[in-house]
């Protein structure tokens, strides 16, 4: 009825399950977003600063609570340490998902294949491949990257080209992996020679390190498809 519609690849049981994983490790990761946000804005409340980071909270709210001078009351002392133990349950339950999604990646060949490029681990190997499978819906790297939401959007006419900020369509959660994962491309590249290296550096004089990352995680969509669909090996470039 309609050839030209693009739809969402179809998945296995396999995938739906490392899919499943993800799903429930980023609940997880949101519930305690949200709670050390509510801790801290339960402290400010008395005036006393934290730092809006759960490894920080982790530290810092402790001390605090142990702290009779700082003028926190009873009452106040009780309910957020209520909640920094309900913090740590949910850091134990993350743990748990990580050693799954961990399991998962071992025994899984394309994740593991392409976990040899620079900036995808364990987490996003394993989401690639519950998302995409391997690449064969897509036609080449560059429709896998718009699928992703890692291409510029277009508003042209005639001969006027304007290229904008980035679709963001398709998987959010793949797609911020892919971002983080080439954050620390870019952080690392500095010290670099090779030359993908260099060209990461000059992007990034060029047209800035947001730019930068992006490009470097549409380079990462583009080798993953390559890499799924031919089955080759990761080859990096002296």
């Amino acid at each position: 009825m309609r050839p030209n519609m693009k739809f969402v690849p179809t998945k296995s049981e396999e995938q739906q399950d490392i899919r499943a994983l993800h799903r429930a490790r980023r609940r997880l990761v949101n519930h305690r977003t949200a709670l050390v946000s509510q801790m801290r804005g339960l402290l400010l409340d008395r005036g006393i600063p934290i730092t809006l980071s759960s490894g920080r909270a982790h530290r810092a709210i402790p001390e605090i609570l142990e702290n009779k001078t700082n003028g926190l009351s009873a009452m106040s002392r009780e309910v957020i340490g209520d909640l920094f133990d309900f913090l740590g349950q949910i850091d134990a339950q993350i743990t748990t998902f990580d050693r799954r999604i961990d399991a998962v990646f071992k025994s899984n060949e394309d994740c593991r294949l392409i976990a040899r490029i620079c900036g995808v681990g364990p987490k996003t190997a394993t989401a690639v491949v519950s998302a995409v499978g391997d690449g064969r819906e897509f036609k080449n790297g560059r429709h896998l990257a718009a699928w992703i939401g890692l291409v510029p959007r277009q508003h042209s006419s005639g001969d006027k080209r304007l290229l904008m900020g980035i679709s963001k369509r398709g998987d959010r959660h793949l797609r911020n992996l892919l971002i983080h994962g080439a954050r620390s491309v870019v952080r690392v590249a500095q010290r670099k020679t090779d030359p993908f290296s260099q060209w990461v550096n000059s992007l990034r004089e060029r047209r800035g390190i947001n730019r930068a990352i992006v490009a470097a995680a549409n380079k990462s969509a583009r080798i993953i498809w390559a890499m799924l669909n031919r089955k080759e090996q990761f080859r990096v470039h002296a």
